[in-house]
C-alpha cells in the first residue's frame, strides 16, 4: 500500500515563492525553490522565502530538489536552502543551471551535488522515476516535471504556454505530453496566474510587431527596459534591431552579463559588432538596454528621470520603451513613472497588459494541458486564491469532478492512499523567511514593526553622563531626536523633556551607597516621555536611553 502526500511549503495564494513538495513513502521530491519580493510596506525586506524546516528536518529522506526554469519566482531560494542543506541534491538543465551557479557564486554559497539534466531523458530513483519534458516560457530550457508512482504520474507543469511559433529551446513536445497522458496521470499540478484570462496567451506573448512599429516611428534614441531573465524578449528585440541600422548599448553588469552568458551558449543570436559601448551612447541611432529588476521595478529608469545616472543624461528626442507589459502589484508605480516622463516632454511607449500577456498559462492553454494530461485529480498552483479558483472551475468545466479538484493552502496536505485522495487533513507548519540584504536569518516581525515605528514616528535619544564615584549627573540629559519633530521649532518641548528625565535620573540615584538603578531610570523615562509625547503631539516615536559613568 502506497502513501503519497503533496504540499505547498509556498506558492499557493501567493505570486512567487513557488515551492510544492511531493512526498511518496518517505521518498520527497521537491518542485521549485523560488523567491518573492517585499513590497514597499516591507520596509527594507530585500525578498522572501519559505519556511523549510521540515525539509531540514526530514533531510535524510529528500531525493532532490528540481527546478523548472530560471526566473526567481522558481528558483530564488536555492542558495538559501543550500546554505541549511549543503549536500541537497539539485536537478536543473543547461540554461537554469547556469543562471543557478552564478547566483551561487554570488550568495558564496558552495554546492556539491548539482546536477545537470536532459529534457526527456528519465532519472530513476528506485521504483520511482523522474521525466522532464520542454515547455514554453518566457526563459530557454523550461520543463515540467513528470514524477512516476505506481499509482500514476504526478505532473508539475511548472509555467508554461502553447505557442507555435516557439522553436529550440523554447519549444513544447506536446506528443510526449500526451504520451504521458495516455500512461495514466494520477494528479496533474498546474500554474493558474492567467486563469481568468479568456482564450490562448498565443499570439498575445509576442511583440515582434510593436517592437518593428516603435523602431519605425522613433527617429533618434531608443532607451528600453528589459528584465533580464526574460531571454524571449531581449531575443525579439535583437530580431527587429537587426532589420534597422540600429546599435545596440546595453548598461548595467548584471544585463551585460546575462546576454554575454545567453549569447556564448547559443541561446541568444546577434551581430556582436552591432553591440556599442559608452562611445555610442548619445548616438541618433542607438537602443539602449536598461534593466528592469522585480526587486525594484523601474528602480534603474527612475535614476535616469531624476538625473543621477551617471552616463545617461535624458533628452528631448529619446523615446522611453517599456518592454514588459505590467503586473499586478507595479501597476501604482508604472503610472508614476509615466507621469515623471510626460513632465519632460519626453515620448514614452509601453506594452497593454490587456493586449500583451507574459508567459503565462490562459484558459485555452490549462483547457489543453488537461485535456493531454486526463488527470484523475486536479491541483491548482502558482498563484492568488482567486486564480486557484479560476484554474478548479476551468477542470470543472473539462468534466473533471468536484471532489477530485483539490484547492488548498500552502502548509495543506492533500494525502493518496493507493491512489486515492482521503478526506482527512494533515498540515505542515508554514510562514515566510524575510531576508534583508545578505543576512542569513529570517529579520521577523519585531524587526519590521520597530522599523514601522520609526518611520511613521522617528526616534528619542536620551543621553546623560554620571560621576562613576558619587553618581552625580555630570551633563546633560542631553536630548537628540530624527524623525519626530523639527529641534528649532520645539525648545519648549525639548527643554520640559530634559525636565522629566532629570526627575527620573535624580530619584534612582541612592546617594547613601552610590547606587543607580539604571533598568529602572531607563523604564520610568520610556513612559514617563510616551505619555508626554503623546499628549503634546498625538506620537508615539522610539525612546532610547543611554547612561555612561566617567
Amino acid at each position: 500500500m502506497s502513501k503519497i502526500n503533496i504540499f505547498s511549503l509556498g506558492g499557493l495564494n501567493e505570486n512567487g515563492k513557488n515551492m510544492y513538495v511531493v512526498e511518496i513513502d518517505k521518498n520527497i521530491f521537491i518542485f521549485d525553490a523560488g523567491l518573492k519580493y517585499g513590497t514597499d510596506k516591507m520596509l527594507g525586506i530585500d525578498y522572501i522565502i519559505p519556511k523549510f524546516d521540515y525539509l531540514v528536518q526530514n533531510k535524510k529522506n529528500i531525493k532532490g530538489l528540481f527546478l523548472t526554469h530560471g526566473h526567481d519566482e522558481n528558483m530564488g531560494a536555492t542558495a538559501d536552502i543550500l546554505r541549511e542543506i549543503p549536500d541537497l541534491p539539485v536537478y536543473a538543465t543547461k540554461f537554469t543551471m547556469d543562471i543557478l551557479k552564478q547566483d551561487l557564486k554570488d550568495s558564496e554559497v558552495n554546492a556539491t551535488h548539482l546536477k545537470e539534466i536532459r529534457p526527456h531523458s528519465k532519472l530513476d530513483f528506485g521504483s520511482l522515476s523522474i521525466f522532464p519534458i520542454s515547455v514554453t516560457h518566457s526563459i530557454p530550457d523550461a520543463v515540467c516535471y513528470v514524477l512516476y508512482t505506481e499509482d500514476g504520474a504526478i505532473v508539475y507543469t511548472g509555467d508554461f504556454v502553447f505557442d507555435s511559433t516557439a522553436m529550440g529551446s523554447y519549444k513544447t513536445d506536446i506528443g510526449k505530453l500526451a504520451y504521458v497522458g495516455k500512461q495514466g496521470v494520477l494528479c496533474l499540478l498546474a500554474e493558474s496566474f492567467y486563469a481568468e484570462k479568456q482564450g490562448h496567451t498565443s499570439p498575445n506573448n509576442r511583440v515582434s510587431e510593436y517592437i518593428r512599429e516603435v523602431l519605425r516611428k522613433s527617429e533618434d534614441r531608443i532607451i528600453a527596459t528589459i528584465f533580464p531573465a526574460h531571454i524571449y524578449r531581449i531575443q525579439e528585440l535583437f530580431n527587429e534591431i537587426m532589420k534597422t541600422k540600429r546599435k545596440v548599448v546595453i548598461m548595467g553588469k548584471t544585463l551585460q552579463d546575462t546576454v554575454n552568458r545567453a549569447m556564448e551558449m547559443g541561446y541568444l543570436k546577434f551581430d556582436r559588432n552591432r553591440i556599442g559601448d559608452l562611445s555610442t551612447l548619445n548616438e541618433k541611432e542607438v537602443v539602449v538596454f536598461i534593466s528592469d529588476e522585480k526587486e525594484k521595478p523601474f528602480a534603474n529608469l527612475e535614476r535616469i528621470l531624476k538625473g543621477f545616472d551617471k552616463y545617461i543624461k535624458l533628452k528631448e528626442t529619446d523615446t522611453i520603451f517599456i518592454t514588459e507589459p505590467s503586473y499586478e502589484g507595479i501597476e501604482k508605480r508604472l503610472a508614476v513613472i509615466m507621469d515623471e516622463i510626460a513632465m519632460k516632454n519626453i515620448e514614452v511607449v509601453s506594452l497593454s497588459p490587456k493586449k500583451h500577456l507574459l508567459h503565462h498559462a490562459s484558459r485555452e492553454d490549462l483547457m489543453l494541458m488537461i485535456n493531454l494530461m486526463n488527470p484523475k485529480y486536479y491541483f491548482p498552483v502558482k498563484g492568488e486564491y482567486r486564480h486557484q479558483v479560476a484554474n478548479a472551475d476551468i477542470a470543472s468545466e473539462l468534466g473533471i469532478p468536484k471532489e477530485n479538484i483539490i484547492l488548498k493552502q500552502n502548509g495543506d496536505v492533500a494525502t493518496f492512499v493507493d491512489g486515492v485522495l482521503q478526506e482527512e487533513s494533515e498540515h505542515i507548519p508554514v510562514d515566510d523567511i524575510l531576508i534583508d540584504g545578505k543576512s542569513n536569518g529570517d529579520i521577523g516581525e519585531l524587526v519590521l514593526k520597530d522599523r514601522e515605528m520609526l518611520g511613521e514616528n522617528g526616534i528619542v535619544i536620551v543621553s546623560c553622563t554620571l560621576d562613576k564615584n558619587t553618581k552625580q549627573i555630570l551633563a546633560g540629559p542631553e536630548i537628540l531626536t530624527r524623525g519626530f519633530i523639527f529641534v528649532r521649532e520645539s525648545q519648549e518641548l525639548i527643554e520640559e523633556t530634559k525636565q522629566i528625565c532629570e526627575q527620573v535620573i535624580e530619584a534612582n540615584i541612592f546617594e547613601d551607597n552610590h547606587r543607580v538603578d539604571y533598568t529602572k531610570i531607563k523604564n520610568e523615562v520610556r513612559e514617563q516621555l510616551g505619555k508626554f509625547f503623546y499628549r503634546e503631539t498625538e506620537c508615539k516615536p522610539m525612546i532610547l536611553t543611554v547612561i555612561q559613568e566617567v
